[in-house]
């Protein structure tokens, strides 16, 4: 059908955002995915999203995924016809932390389940026998000096609350 581009860049948003990461490793057991563990996440479904959403992520997706020529295909397809977007980590980065504050948004949590899922010990303190992005956190603060997916992941959110971006639709 005629928006099967954009199903398939929310449904490249949803499978890649943080909240639905954070349940898949509470769900999967192992170090298999099988399609048992895909059928339990909670994918938004298509009919979910409003047209806001659907521009505020595709647009996004659109310029992390069409970063070389072989995806010039894809983003015909999602309605662009410019050139490739130029790789810069940090604006990926900024990016990739906007759609997971609106995926959280999407997903109903408020601001503090969205620290708890980014770094329990941001609620709790760090005796808090929980752990979320261990890995992920540790070779930011190597790299960067500071855990900076959980602070780009909450300046978005607090921007998008400040500008209504989230009142822009209903949560779903």
């Amino acid at each position: 059908t005629q928006h099967e581009p954009t199903k398939a860049a929310l449904l490249l948003g949803n499978l890649s955002s943080i909240v639905l990461d954070y349940v898949a490793r509470q769900k999967v057991g192992g170090v298999s995915l099988t399609y048992f563990y895909l059928k339990q996440f909670p994918i938004i479904s298509p009919s979910s999203y409003s047209n806001e959403d659907e521009n505020f992520i595709v647009q996004r997706i659109l310029e992390l995924s069409y970063s070389a020529d072989d995806m010039r295909p894809f983003a015909e397809d999602l309605g662009y016809d410019g050139e490739p977007f130029p790789w810069n980590p940090d604006r990926r980065a900024i990016l990739r932390a906007e759609l997971d504050a609106y995926y959280a948004h999407l997903y109903g949590l408020n601001r503090d389940e969205l620290r708890y899922i980014l770094d329990p010990t941001d609620i709790y303190d760090e005796d808090f026998p929980s752990e979320t992005f261990r890995v992920l956190k540790n070779k930011e603060i190597e790299i960067f000096g500071e855990y900076r997916t959980q602070k780009l992941v909450l300046e978005s959110w607090d921007r998008f609350e400040r500008d209504e971006v989230f009142g822009k639709h209903e949560v779903a």
